[in-house]
């Protein structure tokens, strides 16, 4: 009867864990989460205009393919023209981003910290191929359209 009791005990435990790293995102961190998710919708969609509608203006991108970086005023877009030169160059198509729960959603005043595990999945020609154990960090500014991605990295699983 005892290790039952203490078994039970332990599951109680474990059960409130599990629940208290569940819990609901407060309403910032789901507002703060949108443009995130308008950038990676629009993605997966093949609406770049969408997608580029989250950024700022201003933006710094980290990304795998050449040439690896881009920031300044129209970041975004240049960086979405060289995706898809590198797509077509590297035969690949059907790209997808499947978003993980955050690990972080961090604000502080006007900024916030978006840690994001992903997975990639896409056809290098015709074959479907995924990434996984990826990493996708943001950083957004909130301003007067509220929140904009002012930065954002992707790392290879």
């Amino acid at each position: 009867m005892h290790r039952i009791l203490i078994a039970l005990t332990f599951a109680a435990a474990l059960q409130a864990v599990a629940a208290a790293q569940q819990k609901p995102a407060s309403p910032e961190k789901t507002v703060a989460m949108a443009p995130v998710h308008q950038f990676v919708d629009g993605f997966n969609k093949g609406d770049t205009k969408s997608a580029l509608a989250a950024c700022a203006d201003q933006t710094s991108i980290i990304d795998e393919f050449p040439p690896h970086e881009w920031h300044g005023s129209g970041a975004c877009a240049q960086w979405a023209n060289d995706f898809e030169a590198d797509e077509k160059k590297n035969g690949v198509s059907d790209g997808r981003v499947i978003l993980g729960t955050p690990r972080h959603v961090d604000i502080t005043g006007d900024r916030a910290y978006i840690v994001v595990p992903s997975s990639y999945s896409y056809k290098k020609n015709g074959k479907p191929t995924k990434e996984t154990g990826s990493t996708f960090t943001f950083v957004l500014q909130k301003g007067a359209v509220g929140w904009r991605i002012i930065a954002w990295t992707w790392s290879m699983g």
